[in-house]
């Protein structure tokens, strides 16, 4: 199913940017575009989006006054990075914030994880479990970060993620290497990534002989 976004953005050459970036990403398309708060509850209520692209910087009304007077999905997409307008927009309903500039794959990154969060909780009218919505969080922000450093590939650096949360406790890397059917090196390698970028914890294990070695586990709310 096509998901439906209305780009809201003053800057008529910045929505059209951000609407071209919206059309490349596969499952998306652009039904509209507003350039201040009044002319978008009009598109909102014509166009039914699922979710909206939504500037702070808006004549006559800010982003976040707007946002917190209609009961759709909504990003938000602006050079403001205050600690106090970020928390504001979260509490108004924001499912992510992504800030000015950025480039097409910043913005493909979080629309594709809306994407899964939104087919996690997209199951007809059964009740969702606790399963089920702690999936759906960690699919809406797991790919906000750049997930591999130059040099690694995406597709391992998922395999090395996704094996070490489902092993569900510490693992050295040899250990996982060997769940994964991949070199230890290669596992050490990504693993350390992993740690750097703050999704991973990392702390030395103590046998009764030999030398100490790293073990990691996956933060789950990371």
């Amino acid at each position: 199913m096509t998901i439906r976004v209305l780009i809201v953005e003053d800057d008529i050459r910045v929505a059209m940017l951000h609407a071209d970036y919206v059309r490349r990403v596969p499952g998306f398309t652009v039904v509209g575009v507003a350039h201040n708060a009044d002319n978008a509850r009009t598109k909102v209520a014509e166009l039914t989006p699922d979710l909206i692209l939504l500037d702070n910087y808006l004549p006559g009304e800010s982003g976040l006054l707007f946002l917190q007077d209609i009961s759709v999905d909504a990003i938000m997409l602006t050079a403001v990075s205050d600690v106090p307008t970020v928390r504001a927009a979260f509490a108004a309903g924001a499912l992510n914030y992504l800030v000015k500039p950025f480039d097409a794959e910043d913005l493909a990154e979080r629309l594709n994880a809306y994407a899964r969060y939104r087919a996690q909780l997209s199951s007809g009218d059964r009740n969702a479990t606790q399963a089920d919505i702690d999936r759906a969080v960690r699919l809406l922000h797991e790919r906000d970060r750049r997930s591999t450093p130059k040099g690694q590939s995406a597709a391992t650096a998922r395999v090395v993620a996704e094996g070490l949360r489902e092993y569900g406790r510490p693992a050295s890397a040899a250990e996982l290497a060997a769940q994964l059917g991949i070199a230890r090196a290669t596992a050490q390698r990504y693993l350390t990534a992993l740690a750097q970028d703050g999704r991973v914890t990392m702390t030395l294990r103590y046998g009764t002989t030999g030398r100490p070695e790293h073990e990691y586990q996956w933060i789950e709310s990371a």
